[in-house]
This record gives structure tokens, C-alpha cells and sequence, in this order.
């Protein structure tokens, strides 16, 4: 087995799933629209919002060569799991496979978040010096760019300079059209997503022993096992991670394994059902208590939008500490805690807006929900 995987450069971003009403909203509604969250899963993705800035952050100010980044492979198929997860858990559970909305509702986000995938590296590329935008603008005006870009997803690029950003917004928005497609055999078939997900491991497989890879493939086949996974009701779940020794022990055998084969797809695979299990723990077990625990719960919930605010503050942060005297230990403290404490401010600030401000709900709904 080849040891090529999806490679983490463009960290995922999941459904975010916040509805917060505005404050012109009864307090019957209101009470509904939370009791429907999950607190251990939006705890387990504010998370991963948090350690996405880790990641982010050791590739702006530290780079992007390090043995650390294999312990870091889980991230963006972690993001794609969990869409997968609650399209299943939460969607189908809510609507029902036959309803008609369904479909309509994951492919309205799909096109939606693909949208918003566009709309930012045009932005990106605008901001961009004029030599740098025409030589972008070279690299993706070829029909072979666009087919890697989005339909095999190997024009990634790396670090700083990669050519396209925020590109696990592709495979995720095929994620959601996929799962609306696949409702249509589900209807007549139980294990029709087990079905696709089979073939679609199969075809992983068949590429990596023809030494070559499609990440759009890998990324989308772990999110149909988190479609398939999502089945699972959620208190089966609850009693699963009740058992922490048992997780601790395979994530240890986790970790020997990527020591000696590198993060080969299976081990990636394994990787993301692990380190989601125990973020999940921890969420459930109300192992952080307070304000510090609320934070995290709440970045979770709009964690497309943290996403994207903490790949802006590190880059407005990278150009602007280049320009001060600090030293070098300085520097890398300050952007760190900046990097969070901005990203936290961002979300918030959003969050008090959309409860106050009918117009800024109804924006951030137009964009993100």
C-alpha cells in the first residue's frame, strides 16, 4: 500500500448547522431550536475549529515541513465525516428519506457552500499583487487545472502559496449533492449508502494499486462512511464512549502505526474515527466546565464560518507581525493567542449580531445556513 493520502493543507469545513433565531423570535421557538442540538457533537467540532488554527498557524509562522503534521491527517476527513454524520443523524432523522424537501435542502447547501468556495478565492485572488493574479489566472485557465481541481482535487497547492484555498469546500459540497442523489436508492434500498460507500472504498483502493490517488475520492468516501455511521442513534453512541480506556488503548496503536507507515489511507480512516471518538468523549463527559467549555460549543456551531475567519486573521496576522520589532519567540507566542482570541471575537461578535439584528441573521443565513 502506497503511503499518498489526502493531503491536510486545506482544512474541512463541515455543514454548519447554527440556527440560532433572531431575537424577534418566541422563547417557545427559541427553546426548541436548541433542545434539537447536540452538545458533545458541536463541542467535538468547535474543537476541531481549534485545532484547524493549530494547524493553520504552524504552516503560516513555523512551515510547512514537519514531522508534526502527520498527527494533524485526521483534520480535514474528520470535517468531512462529520457532514456526512449529520446529514444521516440529523437530517434523515428530521425529514425522513421520502420527504421531498430533503433533497432539495442538501443540494440547495452543496451548491451553496461550492458557491462560497468560488466567491472566496475570487476575493483572495483580488487582494492578491497584479503579477500574482495574472499568474493564477494562467494556472487555472486550462481545462486540466479545472479537472484537478474539481474532479480529481490534486491541484492543491502547498503552504502559503498554494494556488487554490479553501479547497475542502469542494469535496464537501459533492458530499451533500451526493448524499440528495443517493436518497432516491435509499428509498427503495435500506443499505443503499453502504452500497456506494463499498464501491467508492473500492475505487480507492483500485487507484492507490496503480500508484495514484484522487483526494476528492478518499475525502468523499470518508464522508459517506460518516453517512453510514450516522445511522447509529445517538444514545447507542453516548454509551459507546463511556468506555474511554478502550479508545485510549486504539488511538496508541493509532499513533505506532502512522509512526512506522506513515498515514497511509487506511490508517487515516482510522485516524478520524479515533480522534473524533475521543473529542467526543470529552465533549460528552463535560470534561471543560464553564465559559471555556460554552466557547467551544459555540464556535462549533458556526464552525464554516470559524473556519473561514481563522485562515483571514492568520493571514492578516502573518503580513502585519512582519512589520514590528518583536523577536522571533515573540512573535510566534503573539500570533498564536491571537490567532484564537480573534477567532472567538469573530464568532461571537456574529453570534450576539444574529440575536440582536434581524439583518445580520438574515445575512449570515443567506451565506452559511
Amino acid at each position: 500500500m502506497k503511503s499518498q493520502t489526502v493531503a491536510p493543507r486545506m482544512s474541512p469545513i463541515l455543514h454548519d448547522n447554527a440556527q440560532m433565531p433572531p431575537a424577534t423570535v418566541t422563547v417557545a421557538s427559541t427553546s426548541s431550536a436548541k433542545a434539537q442540538r447536540i452538545p458533545a457533537l458541536d463541542f467535538t467540532k468547535g474543537a476541531l475549529v481549534l485545532i484547524m488554527v493549530l494547524y493553520h498557524w504552524l504552516n503560516y509562522f513555523v512551515g510547512p515541513q514537519a514531522d508534526v503534521y502527520r498527527y494533524l491527517r485526521f483534520l480535514t476527513p474528520s470535517f468531512i465525516f462529520i457532514t456526512g454524520f449529520l446529514v444521516s443523524n440529523v437530517y434523515l432523522s428530521r425529514y425522513g428519506v421520502s420527504n421531498p424537501r430533503l433533497p432539495r435542502r442538501l443540494i440547495e447547501r452543496g451548491l451553496k457552500i461550492l458557491g462560497v468556495f468560488v466567491a472566496l478565492n475570487v476575493i483572495r485572488v483580488s487582494l492578491l499583487p497584479p503579477e500574482s493574479q495574472d499568474q493564477l489566472l494562467a494556472e487555472h485557465s486550462s481545462i486540466r487545472s479545472l479537472v484537478d481541481i474539481y474532479v480529481i482535487g490534486t491541484n492543491l497547492g502547498g503552504g502559503q502559496g498554494k494556488a487554490i484555498a479553501f479547497y475542502v469546500l469542494v469535496p464537501i459540497g459533492y458530499l451533500l449533492i451526493l448524499s440528495a442523489l443517493l436518497l432516491i436508492g435509499a428509498r427503495y434500498y435500506r443499505y443503499f449508502y453502504h452500497l456506494v460507500f463499498a464501491v467508492s472504498l473500492l475505487g480507492v483502493l483500485a487507484l492507490d494499486s496503480f500508484g495514484t490517488s484522487s483526494a476528492n475520492l478518499q475525502l468523499l468516501t470518508i464522508g459517506l462512511l460518516g453517512v453510514i455511521l450516522g445511522y447509529i442513534p445517538i444514545d447507542k453512541i453516548n454509551r459507546f464512549v463511556q468506555h474511554p480506556y478502550l479508545v485510549g488503548l486504539g488511538y496508541l496503536g493509532y499513533l505506532y502505526a502512522i509512526r512506522v507507515w506513515n498515514v497511509i489511507y487506511p490508517l487515516q480512516v482510522v485516524g478520524v474515527c479515533l480522534s473524533l471518538t475521543i473529542l467526543y468523549l470529552l465533549g460528552d463527559a463535560a470534561v471543560l466546565k464553564g465559559k471555556v467549555r460554552n466557547t467551544i460549543i459555540l464556535l462549533g456551531q458556526y464552525s464554516l464560518l470559524g473556519y473561514i475567519a481563522q485562515i483571514a486573521v492568520l493571514q492578516v496576522l502573518h503580513q502585519g507581525l512582519r512589520h514590528t520589532q518583536l523577536g522571533v519567540g515573540s512573535a510566534l507566542g503573539v500570533s498564536f493567542f491571537a490567532a484564537i482570541a480573534l477567532t472567538i471575537l469573530i464568532v461571537d461578535a456574529t453570534d450576539r449580531g444574529r440575536r440582536r439584528v434581524v439583518v445580520v441573521n438574515r445575512l449570515y443565513k443567506a451565506v452559511f445556513a
